[in-house]
C-alpha cells in the first residue's frame, strides 16, 4: 500500500508541474541552443587555431592550441591597453552614473513641482539609442580645433576659453574616459529610477519615528535610508558594470574602430573577426564573458539567497 500511495503521489506531482513544463519546453530549447550551445562553440573556436580564412573547398583543418589564444592576448601591449581603457571607463562610467542618478533620485524625492516634467527630462536619454546619441557626440567632442573647431571645441572658442580645447577622444591618456560622458549622460537617468523607486519604497511612518526619536537628517540617512537603498545600489551596479563591460555601440558610433586611445576588448573582437582572426576573436568574446560572470553570477547567487529567506 505504500509502494501504491508513493507512485500515486509522484504520478500526481508529474502531471502537477508537466503542463508548464511543456509550455516553455520551445524556450529552454531555443535558449539551449542559441545561448549556452553558441557559448560552448565560442569556448571551443578559442581554443583552437582559426585564425585564417576558410578555403574555398572547405573549412581548413585545424589543431587544439588550447590556452595559446589567451597567452597570446595577455601579452600582446595592444589588448593590455584595451583591457586598462575597459577598467577606467566602468569605474567612472559607474561613479558617474551611481552619483549623478542618486542626487536626481534625492532632488525629486523631496515635494517639487513639476516633478513629472524633470522626471521626463532626466529619462529621456535613456529612450535615444547608443548609436543615434553617438552621432551627435561624436560631433561635440570633435578633435578639431581653430577655424575648423566644432561641438565642444568651437564654443570654448566663441567663449573664449580657448585653452579648454582638447583632442577629446583622440587623447591617449583620457581619450576613453571622453566616451564616458556621454555614457554617464545617457544612463545616469536610469539609476535615477532605481534609486527613485528605492526612495518612494521607504514608508514615510519609518522616518517619522526617527525623527521623533531626535535622529538628525544624517542619522536618518545612515542608519535607515542608505541600508534600505543598498539593494537597489547592488542591482545598479551590476546593470551598468555589465553593460560597460560589453561597450561597443557608442564607441563604434564615436570613434573608429582602429582608433588606438579609446578601444576596448569588444573593439578587439570585431577587428580580429574582420581581420579573419576567429579564434582570437573567439578568445576576446571568452574573457569579456568570464569578466562579465564575476560581475552577474554572485549578484544572481545572493538575489537568490534573498528570496529564498
Amino acid at each position: 500500500m505504500a509502494k501504491k500511495a508513493k507512485a500515486v503521489s509522484s504520478r500526481r506531482k508529474i502531471s502537477s508541474w508537466g503542463p508548464g513544463l511543456l509550455l516553455i519546453s520551445p524556450s529552454i530549447i531555443l535558449v539551449g541552443i542559441f545561448v549556452y550551445g553558441l557559448i560552448i562553440a565560442n569556448f571551443i573556436t578559442s581554443a583552437k587555431d582559426v585564425n585564417t580564412a576558410p578555403q574555398v573547398a572547405g573549412i581548413k583543418p585545424t589543431n587544439f592550441v588550447f590556452l595559446e589564444n589567451f597567452k597570446m592576448l595577455f601579452g600582446d601591449e595592444d589588448f593590455q591597453h584595451s583591457l586598462i581603457n575597459l577598467i577606467l571607463f566602468t569605474v567612472i562610467f559607474l561613479i558617474g552614473t551611481l552619483v549623478i542618478g542618486f542626487l536626481w533620485a534625492w532632488l525629486l524625492e523631496r515635494p517639487i513641482k513639476g516633478e513629472g516634467i524633470f522626471r521626463s527630462i532626466f529619462m529621456f536619454p535613456m529612450a535615444i539609442s547608443f548609436v543615434a546619441s553617438g552621432v551627435v557626440w561624436r560631433w561635440l567632442l570633435n578633435p578639431a580645433t581653430g577655424e575648423s573647431a566644432s561641438g565642444l571645441n568651437r564654443l570654448f572658442q566663441m567663449m573664449g576659453l580657448g585653452f579648454l580645447q582638447n583632442s577629446w577622444t583622440q587623447n591617449i591618456s583620457f581619450g576613453i574616459l571622453a566616451i564616458a560622458v556621454p555614457a554617464i549622460w545617457q544612463l545616469a537617468g536610469y539609476v535615477m529610477a532605481l534609486f527613485l523607486a528605492g526612495f518612494r519604497g521607504i514608508p514615510t511612518e519609518l522616518r517619522e519615528a526617527a525623527r521623533v526619536d531626535g535622529a538628525t537628517e544624517w542619522q536618518l540617512y545612515r542608519q535607515i535610508i542608505f541600508p534600505q537603498l543598498a539593494p537597489i545600489a547592488l542591482s545598479a551596479v551590476v546593470i551598468i558594470g555589465h553593460m560597460s563591460l560589453k561597450s561597443f555601440d557608442l564607441i563604434m558610433s564615436i570613434t573608429d574602430q582602429r582608433t588606438y586611445s579609446t578601444k576596448v576588448p569588444a573593439i578587439d573582437m570585431y577587428n580580429y573577426m574582420t581581420d579573419n582572426q576567429y579564434s582570437n576573436a573567439a578568445a576576446v568574446g571568452t574573457i569579456l564573458l568570464i569578466i562579465v560572470a564575476v560581475f552577474v553570477v554572485p549578484y544572481l547567487i545572493h538575489d537568490s539567497k534573498g528570496g529564498g529567506r
